[in-house]
Order: C-alpha cells, then structure tokens, then sequence
C-alpha cells in the first residue's frame, strides 16, 4: 500500500549546463552575457592569453582542448573580427564541433554598414561614441582599438567584418539552424544560431 509520503516525488536535479566563453579577457563575471549568467550555468572561459587567466588556453581556430559535443552553449563577443575572412568558416566549424546537438551560439562583432554610416556622419577619426577606454572612432571600429594596438597589443586588429546578411550567410553555410541575426541598438551585430538537433548524413545508393 502507498502511502502519501511515497506519492511525492523528488523534484528532478537539473543538470548543470556550460557555456564556453570565447576570448573573455581578464577576469570579469560581467563579461559574460545576461542570459548565461542565471542560476543552472557554468562558465568555461577560453582565452589566447595566459595572462587573462583563462580555464582553456586556445586560439579559436584550433579549440582541440574542448572535447567535441561538451558545451550547451558558445558566447562570443567581439572576436570574430578578429580573424582573417578565409578563417572565419574554421572558427564556426570549431563552434559547431564542440556544441551538444541543439545547442547554440550568442556571438556579437561589429556592424560596418552602422560604421559605414558613421564615417559618411563624423568622418573616420570623429568619435563615434564614448567607452571606458575613451573615444572610438570608425577607424577603430574597422581595424581594431588604434590606441590598444599601438601599446604592443596586436591581438586588437581587426581583419574582417559583417552586415547582417553576410554573418547569416556565414552561419548558414557553417551547417546552423534557427538562425537569428540583427543589428544592435549602436555599432553591433548579434546573432544566436543552433546546431542541429540531428545530424543528417547522405543516403547511400544500394548497387543494383
């Protein structure tokens, strides 16, 4: 016979779900969006430089450290601009390659039609808007913080960029789904796109 004690369940245990933090810098927790910043998340942060501290060090390129299919989720901010444009297809194959089926990645870079817009507005060297580390202009914006660059820190440059349609292109063309690029509220691009839940192989053709 049941009792009433043996009808109430034990609430299931959530797995805990990690999110790989792409090129996060020094040790922030702000860094990391919002959204991987909830209860149930735990960050993984990868990083070039040993001197940011990172729990992986790696070049996005070539994340063979990252077991493939280990990670809910891929966040990436402003580092995609970082690589050269042949490059670019590399890095989402190695975004895909460590994500679980259906999960996905939160990537943000550098709007240049916005930029575009800017330099017509304000000229190359104008400010086209103010961040912690003072004045950006369009010239930083396309090829990379001048000032952090000049101090010896050539990982700054910048070597490609996007509009909305060309990152929607390169994620499609990198086998992602449920792909939902935009443009930001000031200079960004954000995009969220998810690797398949199943990965569809060819059929093969029986001889006769």
């Amino acid at each position: 016979m049941q009792t009433q004690d043996s009808l109430v369940s034990e609430p299931a245990v959530q797995p805990e779900r990690l999110v790989l933090h792409v090129g996060p810098g020094i040790p922030n927790p702000l860094k990391l969006h919002a959204s991987f910043r909830q209860p149930g998340w735990r960050e993984i942060r990868l990083d070039i430089s040993v001197d940011n501290e990172p729990d992986i060090v790696g070049d996005m390129t070539d994340m063979h450290a990252v077991a493939s299919g280990s990670m809910d989720a891929v966040y990436s901010s402003h580092n995609l601009e970082h690589v050269y444009p042949h490059e670019v297809a590399i890095v989402l194959a190695e975004f895909r390659r460590v994500l679980k089926p259906g999960g996905h990645v939160l990537l943000t870079c550098p709007d240049l039609v916005a930029t575009a817009r800017a330099i017509l507005d304000k000229g190359l060297t104008g400010a086209a808007y103010q961040s912690p580390s003072g004045p950006i202009t369009p010239l930083d914006i396309l090829y990379g913080f001048g000032k952090a660059i000049a101090r010896g820190n050539h990982y700054m440059a910048h070597k490609t960029g996007f509009s909305v349609d060309s990152l929607h292109a390169a994620f499609q063309q990198a086998g992602f789904v449920q792909i939902d690029c935009r443009a930001g509220n000031s200079f960004d691009l954000w995009i969220r796109a998810f690797k398949p839940r199943v990965v569809r192989t060819p059929a093969t053709v029986s001889p006769e």
